[in-house]
């Protein structure tokens, strides 16, 4: 009796990876090896990358945060430190949307934990 296989499942479940590397250069959206490698490494530094953008956007806020009490004579780690003693629980997410868009209320914050 010959072997059978299911055609149908294994052209659709290539068909969905090659749907998915669209766009891709040359033989990597339409040579079916080479688009898995594409997709399966695509998703590997999907993965990576949305740990990475944590850090990434703590980063710019701890930068913005320090440029701005620069501005009022205190330096990031004194403004941190005092923010923390007098208990004010803004984050830094917070704190640096303040600093970027609306400078009277980070003044205000400076001047409170002066």
């Amino acid at each position: 009796m010959p072997r059978s296989v299911n055609s149908v499942a294994s052209r659709a479940r290539r068909k969905k990876i090659l749907k998915q590397t669209r766009g891709n250069f040359l033989s990597r959206k339409n040579v079916w090896t080479v688009a898995k490698n594409t997709y399966e490494k695509g998703l590997t530094y999907a993965y990576r990358d949305r740990k990475a953008k944590k850090r990434e956007f703590r980063s710019l806020w701890i930068t913005r945060i320090n440029a701005a009490a620069r501005q009022h004579g205190m330096n990031y780690s004194q403004f941190m430190g005092k923010l923390a003693k007098q208990n004010i629980g803004l984050n830094r997410k917070v704190l640096a949307d303040l600093a970027m868009n609306n400078p009277q209320a980070f003044e205000a914050i400076v001047n409170s934990v002066k």
